[in-house]
């Protein structure tokens, strides 16, 4: 069973930076998509950046220029790099991977990083 652990969440001031981690227990393989999504209070999950596995990355309009997806796929990881954090980017942070199989696309889901952007 694949886990996905997410860390590095926290009360940060407006303006500030964090920088996520989301760990897979095993490798990613040669085809795979790194995604990172958000949940804020009374708001539906919204997806913030995905990365597939040609190193292809997108982001949603909000968090352009802010935020930043890298993975160390040696060390099955991936980073959010958060800077420039408004109030409006808290929420609850999710890492998901998606890997092919046999059955098609099977997803897996971190616990998720709570994220305050408050003064």
């Amino acid at each position: 069973q694949v886990q996905v652990v997410e860390s590095g969440g926290g009360l940060v001031q407006p303006g500030g930076s964090l920088r996520l981690s989301c760990v897979v227990s095993e490798s990613m393989g040669s085809n795979y998509a790194m995604r990172w999504y958000r949940q804020a209070p009374g708001k539906q999950r919204e997806l913030v950046a995905s990365m597939s596995s040609d190193g292809f990355t997108n982001y949603i309009a909000s968090v352009k220029g802010r935020f930043t997806l890298s993975g160390d796929i040696s060390k099955n990881t991936v980073y959010l790099q958060m800077n420039s954090l408004k109030p409006e980017d808290t929420a609850d942070y999710y890492c998901n991977v998606a890997r092919p199989t046999s059955d098609g696309w099977a997803d897996y889901w971190g616990q998720g990083t709570q994220v305050t952007v408050s003064s």
